[in-house]
């Protein structure tokens, strides 16, 4: 319960300033201006989802056993932040781009959605036990998790890097943040990006990055405004709705996931073998041709990371070393 106030908390103090409405909680007055469009994100708990029809073809591809049960088992992230996943201001509605895609692909199949949030390890814990058929949760297709999973690409895998709005700071490589104090979080490919970007600078002879952790979300917006660090290297979903509902910041560029020569990407992934891959392939791949995907992407402000096909299994990000 605390993780759901604070998901909440997060969303509606990032646009406090712009909130509308009578504050009653309904989907009006949880709306905030996003964007030079002035698209609307709505935080509230009466979504208005944009919702798929079946269709026969991509159906058919279901396996007979979840067939036959009538729903789609989705496990999404307990721990995201938004846009990606996260409680409606009723603090018991999930919402977000992930459910809404997951519910796209279950009404394109025939199928109810049924969501599990859950703890990023205890996703694929899910997955490896038969519990869940699908994890929607900002997971990018890597060689390593291509031996135990299967992929179906719904979104590009994009970083950015976060500023003080005003900065003037723009960052396109290494050596762009030589010197600078930056925060990331622990375990992240944005880490690994970054610690080899300051290890690029110091064989070039410039200053190394001056890498911050912080365990809270309030505490990197705290430290970013007050001038303690110059950015914050996170998910762009996450920097992009923060900029455009706090006001005080922005996006100083943005990067592939997968570095300079891979593009990576963001997937619907099952258990290797389960069968379901195709048609979760084959749901995105008629969504994205009807331009249901597209009204999904831009009412949460992601128009950028829109794909133009549905990958299956595409090249992943390389494996770490032992």
């Amino acid at each position: 319960m605390i993780r759901r106030a604070l998901a909440a908390a997060l969303a509606l103090a990032a646009g406090s300033a712009l909130l509308t409405g009578c504050g009653s909680g309904d989907a009006a007055s949880a709306e905030v201006g996003v964007g030079n469009a002035g698209t609307k994100i709505n935080v509230g708990p009466d979504q208005h989802r944009v919702r798929g029809t079946e269709d026969p073809r991509s159906a058919a591809l279901v396996p007979a056993g979840v067939r036959r049960t009538g729903e789609l088992r989705i496990g999404v992230g307990a721990e995201s932040s938004p846009p990606l996943s996260f409680y409606a201001t009723d603090d018991k509605t999930l919402i977000g781009v992930e459910e809404d895609l997951a519910t796209l692909v279950a009404d394109t199949l025939g199928l109810k959605p049924h969501f599990e949030p859950l703890s990023w390890e205890n996703l694929f814990v899910g997955l490896d036990s038969g519990k869940l058929d699908a994890v929607f949760a900002n997971v990018t297709v890597t060689e390593e998790r291509k031996d135990k999973y299967d992929f179906a690409t719904y979104r590009l895998d994009q970083l950015a890097m976060e500023t003080k709005k005003g900065s003037g700071w723009k960052v396109r490589g290494a050596a762009d943040v030589a010197g600078r104090t930056v925060a990331v979080g622990s375990g992240t490919n944005q880490e690994k990006i970054l610690l080899d970007w300051s290890k690029e600078d110091e064989r070039a002879g410039r200053k190394p990055v001056d890498v911050k952790y912080f365990q809270k979300p309030s505490d990197v917006y705290l430290a970013l405004q007050s001038g303690r660090i110059d950015g914050y290297f996170g998910p762009n979903p996450t920097v992009a709705y923060h900029v455009a509902t706090a006001g005080g910041t922005e996006s100083a560029g943005t990067f592939s996931g997968g570095g300079a020569h891979l593009r990576g990407e963001i997937a619907a992934t099952t258990r290797k073998g389960s069968g379901l891959v195709g048609a979760y392939a084959a749901a995105l791949r008629k969504v994205i041709d009807d331009g249901r995907y597209a009204k999904v992407l831009a009412r949460w402000g992601l128009s950028g990371e829109a794909v133009t096909t549905s990958r299956i299994n595409p090249p992943g990000l390389p494996r770490t070393a032992d």
